[in-house]
């Protein structure tokens, strides 16, 4: 009877043994508002790799996605557009302190820029952004409020009146608030910006990122829009992170960051070149070069200083962006 209740044991704990060795299979990624379509296909890719991993999306700005995580949103990962907001969700202790160093290139693993989208032949003949204070020049992006991809639109118009204006203050904060003034409508987020030029017709020239307008063009073909390469644009980073309190509540953090890493990967990153973005696996770059033309990127550290100077200038509170905004 012995002999039997220690063989008992021993299968009833050989039967659970796969159970609890189970590993957990499933992530949230919270990202921006215009990455649905790149991130359904790199979540496939990756799939195929890992069968039996789930991952859920979650998509708005990545201002709103930052908040909504500290309010509850169980986000594993993040796949923002924005610095700040990362660095947000490290002051209220959902990311570590070094995410910058747990992965390659600042943990920013593709890159674009703001770029213009017009309509088909260019009626309004936009070139620059000078063409954007014009007065018969419509111009459409999301609030700056909100969306981190229209902050990056401020700034890249800020950086281009500084060249022009040589550092003029008062003629930088003018020619962007001209830019304001010319924005029929601000949505939420860069998909409503799009929806809004595209499908409702509104305005001449959308500002987002080139993936944006490059997938656009693809998209509703070269009868209705065109993509436009301003002189000079300012290099946008799509920093990722794991939220280490959610993915350690989840035990997710190994699954998270083996999913963080494939975008790094060769395959990743060929995806992520079919959907526009710049890339930086030298193989990909050479294989995709042809469909990039070259433009002139400034960054935020030589333009402004970095992201904390950029946070206490012009996003804060009572900042520029709030006066240029609210004067509106």
């Amino acid at each position: 009877m012995k002999r039997l209740l220690i063989l008992g044991t021993a299968l009833a704990a050989m039967l659970a043994a796969p159970a609890m060795a189970e590993q957990p299979n499933k992530l949230l990624n919270a990202s921006y508002d215009i990455a649905r379509e790149l991130f359904a296909a790199e979540n496939e890719a990756f799939i195929k790799q890992h069968p039996g991993v789930t991952i859920d999306q979650s998509h708005a700005g990545t201002s709103k996605q930052a908040r909504a995580i500290v309010e509850g949103l169980e986000a594993d990962v993040v796949t923002f557009n924005q610095v700040t907001d990362i660095d947000f969700l490290v002051k209220q202790g959902f990311v570590s302190k070094d995410w910058k160093q747990n992965f390659p290139n600042d943990a920013s693993p593709f890159y674009s820029f703001p770029s213009f989208l017009v309509r088909a032949g260019n009626p309004k003949n936009i070139k620059d952004w000078n063409d954007l204070i014009r007065d018969d020049v419509k111009v459409v992006f999301p609030n700056p409020k909100t969306s981190g991809n229209a902050r990056y639109t401020y700034l890249a118009a800020t950086a281009y009146a500084k060249e022009a204006f040589k550092g003029d203050e008062e003629k930088v904060e003018a020619f962007v608030k001209k830019i304001f003034d010319n924005v029929p409508v601000f949505d939420t987020g860069g998909r409503a910006a799009t929806t809004t030029f595209v499908e409702r017709e509104t305005g001449d020239v959308l500002i987002t990122f080139e993936a944006e307008t490059r997938g656009i063009a693809k998209q509703y073909g070269a009868d209705k829009v065109e993509s436009v390469i301003p002189s000079v644009s300012l290099l946008a980073e799509f920093p990722v992170a794991v939220v280490d309190k959610v993915a350690k509540k989840h035990g997710t953090e190994e699954l998270a960051k083996t999913y963080l890493n494939f975008l790094y990967s060769e395959e990743g990153q060929r995806v992520a070149a079919q959907f526009g973005h710049r890339v930086h696996n030298e193989k990909v770059v050479a294989e995709f070069k042809s469909e990039f033309p070259e433009i002139r990127l400034v960054n935020v550290n030589d333009v402004f200083g970095g992201w904390d100077k950029i946070q206490k200038e012009h996003f804060a509170s009572g900042g520029i962006l709030d006066t240029l905004y609210g004067s509106r």
